[in-house]
């Protein structure tokens, strides 16, 4: 499935500033996204209607997408309870006036009539609302469901996830914006839609009413007088504006500090997730007291905005309080002049009152909605940055990022072509690497850390985008990477060693045998058995089941990067010997330091430091049997430059 975007406001600019911490001889983005993720204007200022456009630009895809049908047809039948409630509350005004001129005239047939009225009044109104909220319900979650279905490929899709760590500004914790936001700004569409539509049919059908009950107000002015047909529908017009630009002007700021609440709230959670993930590692560094400063300084930053937002609130539900209260009274100090007049009974009296309240109620429904509005602009801010990020990195993949990735060599043949990598600030890190690999090769990659090697290996994956050159291999070619850190699902250990074959995708038996020869026999009869297993295993049992995907996957090209450095190096040989044995075509590349594994590698490549420039990729000559082990003997003496 292809991304499209339908933002218009799209981010030519991909200047971007990243910060890394380097980790062994990986330069790696720093996951916890720390960094300010500001929107692209400032929140406090930016209006409803500058982001209506982006706002559809997310919304419209779901509403011509495969589930239109389903979701229209829901919607035209909430649209319509909604508008039957509408009427309903006409009809209680009408009896609102019949029930108080029952009581002023002391007519009990008419109240007790006046009672089984309104009784099925109340009746339908239940089953009106109670439809409405279900029916509302579930266009939600088929709409949700559709645009996270819409986020997840778009994220999976080309590596996106991993290009948004190391290239994306606009964007924090894409897991957040995937399943909170993405509820937030579907629940709060359909409630400001509905309540937006509720809003604009009660103000047509109350205006009318009230226009009719309201009279003339006559006001005289010395020699001559005013007369204001109408008088109360302008009085709840100038009361709802009032309040409305009001309310306006004291909430704006809600904008900004809802948007930064779900980043700070969403870098605490990260932090915890973090330390609970890697608490064996604190726990040997008795790394508590640096992880409590750790968990004060994000929590901090959730006081710190909770404060500024329990400020704004404050100020906000102390005009909105007032203002709903007002509207109780004003309108009875308005009519009140008529009724003591004689010209409106107790009946219209009240009629008046409840029209005012309804139109006023409609007039207002920006004050009573703006807490939710606020949140709303947030959420959208927040999506529409994180598809800019998306669309960014996805035309990246798309452009290869100067990377050009060709899937046309030959059967037995991969190739790396006049390949330049760079840091992500532009950096050169190695220049013109050509390397060509035949099936059955294989190779070992060696160099000091941090000088470029795990880079070399996201690059033929497919995943560092920063660099030029052509990366050959041959058309449906079966390629398994194992990094140094294997990934292990949430799951059965069954759904660990098949990873990422679909579960059945492999027979049990042959997951079995694949445990044992890897040294792990004890798991052999726990397929079933389910867990956090990056949690329970220790890494060199990690980097054991890695392997074991490897024989039972049965790989043509297989690229490991220091795969074997939780392993004793006894554990090592057995482990290369397995994949030699029954991975006899397989063409094996790997990085490492350790010395032991040149006995497994027919070629050796150095990355070599060139003073001050980018490394360059050399081939090291054989070297004989007796000389493998022997690590006094210089390097130099063994080097003959192939490549840059």
């Amino acid at each position: 499935m292809r991304w499209r975007l339908y933002n218009r406001n799209k981010r030519k600019d991909s200047n971007v500033t990243d910060r890394q911490e380097s980790a062994g001889d990986a330069l790696l983005p720093e996951t916890d996204s720390a960094a300010t993720a500001n929107p692209t204007k400032d929140s406090s200022k930016t209006r409803l209607w500058e982001l209506l456009p982006t706002a559809w630009d997310i919304i419209r895809p779901y509403w011509s997408s495969e589930d239109r049908l389903a979701a229209w047809g829901l919607l035209v039948v909430v649209i319509g309870l909604t508008l039957g409630m509408v009427h309903i509350s006409v009809l209680f005004s009408y009896w609102n006036k019949a029930f108080f001129s029952a009581l002023e005239n002391r007519d009990q047939t008419a109240f007790l009539h006046q009672l089984l009225r309104v009784s099925w009044l109340i009746g339908i109104y239940i089953v009106f609302a109670v439809y409405q909220l279900y029916l509302n319900q579930m266009l939600e979650i088929r709409w949700r469901r559709w645009l996270t279905e819409r986020y997840l490929r778009a994220w999976l899709a080309d590596g996106a996830y991993y290009r948004m760590q190391l290239d994306a500004r606009d964007t924090d914790n894409p897991d957040q914006r995937i399943s909170e936001d993405v509820h937030l700004l579907v629940s709060h569409t359909l409630t400001l839609v509905m309540g937006g539509l509720r809003a604009v049919v009660s103000m047509v059908a109350f205006m009318g009413i009230l226009w009719a009950l309201s009279g003339t107000f006559t006001v005289p002015l010395g020699w001559f007088s005013l007369s204001l047909p109408g008088y109360m529908v302008w009085a709840a017009m100038l009361y709802a504006i009032g309040g409305t630009w009001l309310t306006d002007w004291i909430g704006r700021p809600l904008v900004g500090l809802n948007f930064d609440k779900q980043r700070c709230e969403a870098d605490f959670r990260f932090r915890l997730v973090r330390f609970r993930e890697n608490a064996e590692g604190v726990a040997l560094y008795r790394g508590e007291a640096d992880e409590l400063r750790s968990f004060r300084e994000r929590f901090e930053a959730v006081v710190a905005n909770w404060w500024g937002i329990m400020r704004r609130q404050k100020r906000l539900t102390g005009f909105t309080s007032g203002y709903a209260q007002g509207a109780w009274i004003f309108p009875s100090v308005m009519a009140a002049p008529r009724y003591f007049r004689g010209e409106i009974a107790l009946g219209g009296l009240m009629q008046t009152v409840g029209a005012f309240n309804q139109l006023q109620d409609a007039l207002s429904f920006f004050v009573q909605s703006y807490k939710q509005i606020a949140e709303w602009c947030s959420v959208v801010e927040r999506l529409s940055g994180f598809e800019r990020a998306l669309e960014l990195v996805l035309i990246q993949a798309a452009n290869g990022g100067g990377l050009c990735r060709v899937d046309d060599g030959p059967a037995a043949h991969f190739a790396v072509e006049g390949v330049d990598l760079h840091l992500p600030d532009g950096q050169p890190l190695i220049a013109n690497v050509n390397l060509s690999f035949q099936r059955g090769d294989t190779v070992l990659l060696g160099g000091a850390s941090g000088s470029g090697k795990s880079t070399l290996i996201r690059a033929i994956a497919g995943i560092w985008p920063f660099g030029q050159g052509n990366i050959r291999q041959p058309l449906g070619a079966q390629i398994l990477f194992l990094p140094q850190k294997p990934y292990l699902p949430i799951g059965t250990l069954r759904e660990v060693v098949s990873y990422p074959t679909p579960t059945g995708g492999l027979d049990d038996a042959t997951l079995r045998e694949a445990l044992t020869a890897v040294g792990l026999p004890a798991f052999a009869e726990r397929l079933n058995d389910s867990g956090h297993w990056a949690l329970q295993l220790s890494p060199g049992e990690q980097q054991r089941i890695a392997f074991a995907r490897a024989l039972v996957q049965q790989p043509g090209w297989l690229f490991l990067d220091e795969a074997t450095s939780a392993v004793d190096e006894p554990t090592e040989a057995r482990l290369y010997r397995l994949v030699h044995e029954r991975l006899g075509g397989t063409t094996v590349f790997s990085v490492g330091h350790r010395a032991t594994l040149r006995a497994f590698h027919t070629r050796q490549l150095l990355v070599r430091a060139n003073g001050a420039g980018p490394s360059s990729i050399v081939e090291v000559t054989a070297v004989p049997e007796s000389a493998r082990g022997n690590p006094t003997l210089p390097m130099r003496d063994k080097v003959t430059a192939l490549a840059g």
